[in-house]
């Protein structure tokens, strides 16, 4: 030590020396104590921070929209601040912490920029955040503009007007009057729901009261979410708008309960995109938004494949239906999610749910099909098939219709639909399409490779399916599948025509003698089902032949003598006789399908054109999404705003 007394020099020579220094550092060590005390007396801490910590540390951390795995390996330290939920404000101005940690695109994109578009819902800006920080935010937000979806650029890509030159109304008297008569049956049957039945999901005619059930984990108003698009383009509009002010005052989105994935995507996701299309109402978008948001928490599976049941609590738990074989998950219904998804992407610029339907298609791409063919169950688990049934109705149906729609819907641009289509097709036609001893065309189901010749009335959508992408096959099989669409649109109308009251049955089957009837009493119910005009409709839009109209008369005049009770619509126990007993069940697809397939039918076909219109699997007309059109539209608007 340089203090130490050394031997051999005196005291008294050190001896001031040392004093000064001590001194000397005592009054060093008080300064810096009384610095560096002064810095925590300051009345804002944040000052404290701009002195030892960098900007980019004081900065408001997101994490990405993609999977959390991901988020994690790109910014580990951030992965408990992507679990919180954070707070955000709801269409309806409350506060809502489900979901956004999980689905909030990175700061600085543009799908972080939408989110604070005006017309959208608002993140909560921190407490701490700058002027600076906010005109940053704000010029990001205006740089990004062009990149937010515009009702105006969307309405200038279409072909044609939604409601045609004359909202669809055909030239001929007779078919005139037909059309008015679908158009007083609906009002009939909402007119009733509305007296009855108002914010319940569906009506009971015969007693006059609502029903709930519990398919939509606790959503209301059902029959109202289903029936907006067909008020609208019937022009039936004091009744739309008191469905839309039931939507704005009434649809309460906070819900607690057990969902079918599937059903809420159909009717509700499906019914608001399509108001917000056809109308432009920025109410029903935000709805949609928010309710898809309620839907993500399904896709947490080790595969992606979602489960069939959530709940759209804060929980966001999911599982299988209790039913499904080994847990599994259903084709037709994580099949029947593409269209509502691509479009929830489209107006929220966030590419979350995109990225989940997508997903779904790269599981099924990569195992193996048996005959080329889809199964009907698959493990969200192990991402293998469960059981070897195939049909093309009821838990398989609308996954093939989904894929040419996909194509159709994106512009033909989706050339990876389109293939899984036309393969899908050729598989279903080489093992499932059968002929019966009279000359019907019918898909029967398949079972580990045994045939089951039954066709349900579900599968009678397949012959407007097979229609709509018969145009877009290989030049040599444009007819074929044509003819193809014909033949099955026939045998599903000779369903109808076999039976006592001109309605078909809910399965019917060619073997033991019987062709094209239902020979089990479990099957003989018709529940108001659309499947059958659905065909119809696609039908006489492809060939204008008048038999597709004359089937679809036979088909109103048989529900108003069978189906019309006093007060609504019901479903009929069995078909095969005239002593009808009902099933006291108006079906909300009844209103949002049934009638406004029998209302395009009779109509001209400019009103909801194809060439700019999909439906979706609940009859709920969605957009043809023209990427270029949008980015032109887009790009002109940045050079007008310049």
């Amino acid at each position: 030590m340089v203090f130490r007394k050394l031997p051999g020099v005196s005291a008294s020579g050190m001896g001031l020396r040392l004093s000064q220094k001590f001194v000397f550092l005592l009054f060093l060590s008080g300064l810096v104590t009384l610095c560096f005390g002064a810095l925590f007396f300051l009345p804002d801490s944040v000052r404290l921070k701009r002195i030892f910590l960098s900007k980019t540390e004081t900065q408001p951390v997101t994490v990405g929209s993609g999977s959390e795995n991901d988020a994690r390996e790109a910014h580990p330290k951030r992965a408990k601040e992507q679990e919180r939920p954070r707070a955000v404000a709801s269409a309806k101005g409350e506060t809502s912490t489900k979901l956004k940690s999980l689905s909030r695109p990175p700061a600085g994109s543009h799908e972080a920029t939408a989110a604070r578009a005006p017309e959208d819902r608002t993140l909560p800006r921190s407490r701490t955040e700058s002027a600076s920080q906010r005109a940053t935010s704000a010029a990001r937000g205006a740089a990004a503009a062009p990149d937010t979806f515009s009702y105006r650029r969307f309405k200038g890509c279409l072909l044609k007007p939604p409601l045609g030159s004359d909202s669809g109304k055909p030239g001929d008297p007779a078919t005139t009057e037909r059309r008015e008569k679908v158009k007083e049956m609906m009002k009939f049957a909402w007119d009733n729901y509305k007296l009855y039945a108002w914010g319940k999901n569906e009506l009971r005619p015969l007693t006059r009261n609502g029903h709930v059930g519990n398919m939509f984990g606790g959503l209301r108003g059902a029959s109202i979410i289903d029936s907006l698009d067909t008020l609208y383009i019937m022009g039936l509009m004091d009744e739309y708008n008191d469905a839309k002010e039931w939507v704005k005052s009434s649809l309460d989105l906070n819900s607690n309960g057990e969902a079918s994935l599937f059903e809420v995507n159909i009717r509700y996701v499906g019914g608001l995109l399509s108001a917000y299309y056809l109308t432009g109402e920025e109410l029903f978008k935000n709805k949609a938004l928010e309710l898809g948001e309620k839907l993500l928490p399904a896709f947490n599976t080790p595969t992606g494949i979602p489960r069939g049941v959530i709940n759209l609590g804060s929980s966001g738990t999911s599982w299988s239906w209790g039913w499904a074989s080994a847990g599994s998950s259903i084709l037709a219904e994580f099949g029947t999610l593409h269209l509502e998804f691509i479009h929830l992407t489209e107006l929220s610029s966030n590419p979350i749910y995109t990225e989940k339907v997508m997903n779904i298609r790269k599981v099924l791409n990569k195992i193996e099909k048996p005959h080329g063919l889809y199964p009907n169950f698959l493990s969200p688990v192990s991402g293998n098939w469960v059981q070897h049934h195939v049909s093309i109705g009821g838990l398989g149906d609308s996954f093939y219709e989904y894929l040419i729609k996909s194509y159709l819907m994106s512009d033909k641009t989706d050339d990876d639909a389109k293939m899984m289509y036309y393969s899908a097709l050729e598989a279903i036609e080489a093992n499932l399409v059968q002929k019966s001893p009279s000359g019907l065309t019918y898909m029967a189901e398949w079972r580990g490779g045994i045939l089951d010749h039954k066709m349900g009335h579900l599968a009678c959508f397949s012959g407007g399916m097979i229609g709509i992408g018969a145009d877009d096959g290989a030049p040599d099989k444009r007819q074929h599948y044509l003819d193809l669409a014909a033949e099955i649109t026939h045998t599903c109308h000779e369903s109808y025509t076999r039976s006592a009251t001109k309605l078909g049955p809910e399965a019917f089957r060619f073997d033991a003698g019987a062709e094209a009837t239902a020979t089990r009493l479990s099957d003989r119910y018709y529940i108001l089902r659309p499947e059958v005009i659905e065909s119809y409709m696609y039908m006489w839009r492809l060939t204008h032949d008048p038999k597709y109209r004359e089937w679809g008369w036979e088909a109103v005049e048989a529900l108003e003598e069978h189906c019309r009770v006093e007060s609504g619509f019901s479903g009929i126990r069995d078909v095969y006789t005239m002593t009808v007993g009902h099933d006291n069940m108006q079906q909300s697809f009844f209103l949002s399908e049934t009638l406004k397939y029998l209302y395009l039918l009779f109509s001209d076909d400019d009103l909801l054109p194809l060439e700019d219109w999909v439906f979706n699997t609940e009859a709920h007309p969605l957009p043809v999404v023209r990427k270029s059109c949008l980015q032109d539209e887009a790009t002109q608007d940045k050079t007008l705003a310049e």
